[in-house]
């Protein structure tokens, strides 16, 4: 399944430096994943469950299926953030969008 990816950044920042780190958000999502495929899927599944149980559900909650798609999905967000924007910037600097296309 293909996605889109948009980064919106609260700076000033030209088109090409945006496109940049798009392309580094969405290698470092595919990577931490394991593939293109996985990253529409897997992210309509962490919103479920966030929609469900909310921003920081009690581990006991969860079933390992949930849990193990959670903790993923919180893994790849933050390695994307990281490699789009830097190790020291501040997580809520940007937001991003990703729609799968069908």
């Amino acid at each position: 399944m293909s996605y889109t990816l948009k980064l919106y950044a609260f700076e000033d920042v030209s088109p090409e430096e945006l496109q940049a780190a798009e392309r580094r958000f969405r290698q470092a999502l595919e990577a931490t994943l394991g593939d293109a495929s996985l990253v529409a899927p897997v992210y309509a599944a962490y919103m479920k469950l966030v929609a469900t149980y909310g921003e920081a559900p009690a581990e006991d909650v969860l079933t390992s299926a949930e849990l193990e798609i959670f903790t993923q999905w919180q893994a790849a967000e933050s390695a994307a953030m990281t490699a789009a924007l830097g190790p020291n910037r501040y997580m809520g600097d940007a937001q991003f969008e990703i729609r799968a296309l069908t």
